[in-house]
């Protein structure tokens, strides 16, 4: 009996809310705005330095000079800090001549810091994947380095990383929508599963901020980004290369400067 009693109370109370919004023919739509604070406190800088990237993976993007005039064409517009203009540095030449110059000075007897040098002997001839990418990472702990730099450049906040685009590929079952016709010519539209063989890139870019005053890193940040496309369809390495940057840039940009989320809410009346 209760349980009838409840059926009979809850089916009522669906008719009256069905009655109530069936009387709300009108509704109104309003943009919200939700701001978000930067992960990093760019405060003391007035300028900042994207100095260059130790690019790696496909030979037909030039990852280190693409990243640098894609950000500082960013910043421009998006960033209250002044942009420096400067040459791009070939950071992944930087380390090897570092290589060489902590190789040199051992073989003298000097001492070489650890921490601010790279290993001998450890850099790969070419950059082909994340592992060939940890050689290099021991350049972002080189202070001296970066504060002279810095001190060439009045002190700016720093922004270097590094950024690999490589060739990626995967067979697999996927999902595409079939339209179809029946006897009456009536169209539809089901969900068909094919087996297809695609291939893409894959962009895995890691933005350093280093403080130009000091040299030493502030703040650090990690993103991947994966697209594929039939193996058929010829897409330029370049234009997969500024998709895949074009998804990254929000997260960049929320490191550095007050970003807003933007949608819309809905009111009946």
């Amino acid at each position: 009996m209760k349980a009838r009693r409840a059926r009979r109370a809850a089916s009522l109370a669906l008719l009256l809310a069905g009655l109530s919004l069936a009387g709300c023919t009108n509704f109104f739509e309003i943009p919200v705005e939700t701001p978000i604070k930067p992960k990093l406190d760019v405060t003391p800088f007035q300028r900042v330095l994207v100095a260059g990237f130790v690019g790696g993976g496909t030979e037909d993007v030039d990852a280190n000079m693409e990243t640098v005039r894609l950000l500082r064409s960013q910043l421009r517009t998006r960033s209250k800090m002044r942009v420096i203009e400067a040459d791009v540095l070939p950071l992944a030449d930087i380390v090897a001549r570092q290589v060489k110059e902590g190789a040199a000075d051992g073989a003298n007897g000097a001492t070489v810091p650890q921490e601010s040098q790279p290993q001998a002997g450890q850099l790969p001839e070419r950059i082909r994947d994340e592992k060939d990418l940890e050689a290099y990472d021991q350049i972002f702990a080189n202070v001296d380095y970066w504060k002279q730099l810095g001190e060439e450049h009045q002190n700016p906040l720093i922004v270097t990383g590094t950024v690999l685009f490589v060739p990626h590929s995967r067979s697999g079952f996927v999902q595409r929508e079939e339209e179809v016709f029946d006897a009456l010519g009536r169209r539809s539209v089901r969900p068909v599963r094919t087996y297809r063989d695609r291939k893409g890139y894959i962009l895995r870019p890691k933005f350093v901020f280093i403080d130009g005053r000091t040299g030493t890193q502030v703040y650090s940040e990690t993103f991947r980004e994966e697209v594929l496309y039939d193996a058929q369809q010829n897409t330029p390495a370049l234009s997969s290369y500024f998709e895949l940057m074009d998804r990254v840039m929000p997260g960049f940009l929320g490191t550095l400067s007050n970003q807003s989320i933007r949608g819309t809410r809905f009111l009946l009346k």
